[in-house]
C-alpha cells in the first residue's frame, strides 16, 4: 500500500514536470495552442499566462471564449472530488463539470475557478479570488469566495479617469499598436516613470 502511494506520488510529480516543460515552450500569446492540445476549447485573441491545469484534470471540461486575458497562476478545478462521498449510493455520479469563461473577460493572478461555474462576458475576476458560483455579465468580482464589487462600466470609467491623469505627455502610440506592443516601449516606459514620480511627489507635498 505504501509502495503504491509512493508510485502515485512520483507519477503525479512526473506529470507536473512534464507539463511545466511543455508549457515553457509557449508564450502568453500562444498558450491557447497548448490548452487546445490538451483538449480545451479556447477562442481567438486570448492572452493566457502560465496556468495550473494538470494532465490528470480533464481539460475537455474547460471552455474559454474570445479575447480572454489571464494572469499567471490561474487554477482550473474542472473535477470535483466530493462526489466520491456519495458513490456508495450513486455509483455513476459524475465527478467533473465544465468551467466556462465567456468572451472579453479578465482573470486575475492566482484566481481559482471551481467546477460548474460560468463567468459571463465582459467580466473581471480579481487576483486571488476563489470563484465558486456563476459570475454575471459585466461584473467585477473579488474575494474568497468571490463576490460582486460593482459593474464593469463604473470600473471602466474609473480606469479611464485614472489613466487620463497618469498617462504621460509625449507618449508615442502608432496605429494598431497598444502601449505594450509599441516599438517605442522603452521610451514610453521612461516617460511614464518620470511622470508617475512627479505625481507622487506632488501628492506628498
Amino acid at each position: 500500500m505504501q509502495r503504491q502511494g509512493i508510485h502515485c506520488g512520483l507519477a503525479r510529480l512526473y506529470r507536473r514536470l512534464q507539463n511545466s516543460v511543455v508549457k515553457g515552450r509557449y508564450t502568453p500569446v500562444t498558450m491557447a495552442e497548448y490548452l487546445r492540445t490538451l483538449g480545451a476549447e479556447v477562442g481567438e485573441g486570448c492572452f493566457i499566462g502560465p496556468t495550473d491545469i494538470e494532465l490528470e484534470i480533464n481539460p475537455r471540461h474547460l471552455k474559454i471564449g474570445n479575447h480572454v486575458a489571464m494572469a499567471s497562476g490561474v487554477t482550473f478545478a474542472t473535477q470535483d472530488g466530493t462526489p466520491w462521498l456519495f458513490q456508495d449510493r450513486i455509483p455513476d455520479i459524475p465527478a467533473d463539470d465544465k468551467v466556462i469563461i465567456e468572451d472579453n473577460c479578465f482573470i486575475g493572478y492566482r484566481a481559482i475557478l471551481y467546477p460548474g461555474i460560468r463567468i459571463g462576458p465582459n467580466s473581471v475576476v480579481g487576483a486571488g479570488s476563489v470563484v465558486v458560483s456563476d459570475v454575471p455579465p459585466n461584473t467585477l468580482v473579488m474575494g474568497v469566495p468571490a463576490r460582486p464589487f460593482g459593474a464593469i462600466e463604473k470600473y471602466r470609467e474609473k480606469c479611464v479617469e485614472r489613466w487620463k491623469r497618469q498617462r504621460p505627455p509625449g507618449v508615442t502610440i502608432e496605429t494598431a499598436e497598444t502601449w505594450w506592443s509599441s516599438r517605442h516601449l522603452t521610451a514610453n516606459r521612461e516617460l511614464l516613470r518620470k511622470h508617475l514620480l512627479t505625481l507622487f511627489q506632488q501628492e506628498l507635498a
